[in-house]
This record gives C-alpha cells, structure tokens and sequence, in this order.
C-alpha cells in the first residue's frame, strides 16, 4: 500500500520549506498569492489531506474534550453525553466518551490523560464516595475540568448540579396532598450528595406537613439493590403507603420485585422516581418523577468547561431547577 504524502512532499513540490507550509494550512501565515496557489496545487497533485491531530498538536492542544461518566448504558448518563456531543460538534469539537464503570481507578485514569494534554478539558461524573481523597487531590491539581451532576467533596471548580433539596420536597408535597403519611425514602449510598440532599428535602418536607419518614434505605443507584430495598420495605414496613425513590436504576428494581410479590405500584403502593429519562410514561402505570434536566446540565457543563479553557478561573457552583412530573403511580390513599 503507497504511503499517503506527507507535508514535507508537499512542501518539496511547491519549492518551499515545511514551516512555511505547515504555518500557511494553520491559517498563521499570510503569503501572496502566487505562493498560495503554489501550496494549493501541490496539495492538488498529491490528494494531500492534513492530518488534524497532528496540526492540533502542533498548536498545544488536540480540539478534543472529555467526558467520564459512570455508565454508558444508564439512560441518565447515555443523554448527558448526547447532550455534550451536541455541544461540542457545534463548537467543532471532537468528543472522547470514557466510562469508569463507576470505579476510582479508572476515573484517576482519565483525569491523569488530561494533564497529558490527551484532551484540552474534561467533564467529570462519578457515583460513588471519594476514597482516600484521591479524586479530590487529581481534580484540584487538574485546570480545565468541570465536575457535573455528583459533587466531590473539597474540590474548588466549576460545578453543575441539579436542585436535589428541591427534587426532595417536591416529591414530599405530592405525596401529602394526596393523603399519604407513612413515607420510605430509597437511595444511593449515604455518604454521596445527591442522595443526602434528596433525602434531607424529601425529610424536611414531610415532617414540615405532619407525615413521618418511617424509613430511609440508603445503598447503591442500581436495580440490584432496588431489589433488595422494595423486599425489605414489603417485610419489614407494610405501614409504608409512599416510596420516594432516588433514580430510576432504583425503581426498575422495585418494579421487578414489586411484580413478582404481585404488587402494583399506584394500586399497592405509591411512588415517585428521580430523573425521568427513561420512558417512564410506557409504563404500567405511567410513573410520576422529579424530572432531572439532563440536556441542560450537560449544556451548562460544556459553556462552563469553554469559559475555563479560555483562562475563566472563577468557580461558580450552578444548581439548576427540577420539576414534577405527575402521572398515575401516587394514588389518593383510601
């Protein structure tokens, strides 16, 4: 197989040095236009293609941004990187999608690739508790990154949230207009935020309307453990008429065990579910959700991610609205 032509046989067959090319194709260097039309067609002759990552280079930086997510295959996390691929095509931007499949090793990976300059910014998610400090000290030593959706604890840069207090009490009032006061929360770990805030509002709420949280189940964001929580709610606290449950990935779980105890959700027992990304409004019944704004943190990310590559150190915290989405599974309590 011939070997593509290179930049230096383009600068051979124009009579000029690679320099002057290279300089020229950047866009860095004005020439008349007689010398001009001399790179052109040699480029011509040769079906020359410049190869971007190289001239990205060549500049300091590779037109590349990054994103970490926990998990691809969680819808949640599958539309925020749609929305940032968005973002970044338009900004003419190429997008590296790396999953940590929620492990510390691997996200101190991706980060370490950023100060290698393998990307010029990244956009940082996790799930989990940050052990040992270790994500702490990686980000605070890293400049253009933006943590997004779960917060770590002790780091100083930009950062986007969604409004997890409000998510909480949301989810609360709807419960007690329509008579339910024996309530369970069901989340991710203690130890992260977003599932502390989501409870701490859901609580305040509910104990501001007279209700009482009987239970707050606190594990992982996955069905497994939904599981696990719907098995321990049905033995341990059949007073429970109300479950706000802190993600989908939880609810699919529940739903699962709830179907096999031949329960149904809004008929047995009520729900409300965190995030609405997937097609919740498909299901038997619809589910009502706190509806996270998934397209627009990941825009917010990406415009704060922009401001910090162009030298912007300043370190807004953004928490951006939720909304209820009320559908069949909160019925009024007989």
């Amino acid at each position: 197989m011939a070997k593509p032509p290179s930049l230096q046989d383009v600068a051979s067959t124009a009579g000029l040095s690679p320099a002057t090319v290279s300089r020229f194709l950047n866009g860095s260097l004005n020439l008349p236009p007689e010398t001009a039309e001399r790179i052109n067609t040699a480029i011509a002759k040769l079906n020359y293609r410049p190869n971007p990552h190289a001239r990205s280079l060549s500049r300091g930086r590779s037109d590349t941004i990054g994103l970490v997510v926990p998990d691809v295959a969680n819808p949640f996390f599958a539309r925020l990187a749609a929305a940032v691929e968005h973002h970044a095509g338009q900004a003419g931007l190429g997008l590296m999608l790396c999953s940590s499949v929620n492990r510390q090793s691997r996200e101190l990976d991706y980060i370490e690739r950023l100060r290698r300059n393998h990307v010029d910014g990244l956009l940082f998610t996790t799930n989990h508790q940050d052990e040992n400090h270790a994500l702490r000290q990686a980000i605070t030593s890293s400049r253009n990154i933006v943590v997004m959706d779960e917060d770590v604890d002790g780091t100083e840069v930009p950062k986007v949230f969604g409004d997890n207090l409000q998510g909480g009490r949301l989810a609360a009032r709807h419960f007690l207009e329509l008579g339910h006061h024996k309530l369970a929360y069901v989340g991710g770990s203690r130890n992260i935020m977003t599932s502390r805030e989501r409870a701490r509002g859901f609580a305040d709420e509910v104990g501001a309307g007279d209700g009482e949280v009987v239970v707050e189940l606190f594990g992982h964001y996955t069905a497994e453990y939904g599981r696990a929580a719907m098995a321990m709610l049905f033995d341990n606290h059949p007073d429970v008429t109300g479950v706000f449950i802190g993600s989908d990935q939880l609810m699919y779980g529940m739903a699962e065990l709830a179907r096999e105890r031949g329960k149904r959700f809004g008929e047995h027992i009520s729900v409300i579910t965190y995030d609405d990304v997937g097609p919740l409004a498909l299901l038997d019944p619809p589910l009502t959700a706190i509806h996270q704004p998934v397209e627009d943190i990941g825009r917010t990310g990406f415009d704060l991610l922009m401001k910090r590559m162009a030298d912007d150190m300043s370190n807004p915290h953004i928490r951006l609205p939720v909304s209820i989405v009320v559908r069949d599974s909160v019925r009024p309590l007989r």
